[in-house]
């Protein structure tokens, strides 16, 4: 991480109870940036800075009909 998390980062940790590197990912795949926002009562300019901060990167992929794509975890 980038630097130390802020206030609103540990609450939202607590709340979720799991770290935000982990849950963000999940959240924002099932809901949007816009639900993620909501869900965690911040501004979408907030979470942005979350994402950021914590290194997450949000890729969007256009896809024709017939395509699929494989997400994989890359292990460290």
């Amino acid at each position: 991480m980038r630097g130390a998390k802020t206030k609103k980062m540990v609450l939202a940790e607590r709340k979720l109870r799991r770290p935000l590197e982990k849950a963000l990912p999940e959240i924002v795949n099932d809901v949007g940036l816009t639900g993620a926002a909501k869900r965690l009562g911040v501004s979408k300019a907030t979470l942005s800075y979350w994402l950021l901060k914590l290194d997450i990167k949000i890729e969007r992929v256009a896809l024709a009909p017939g395509e699929e794509i494989e997400i994989r975890r890359v292990s460290n």
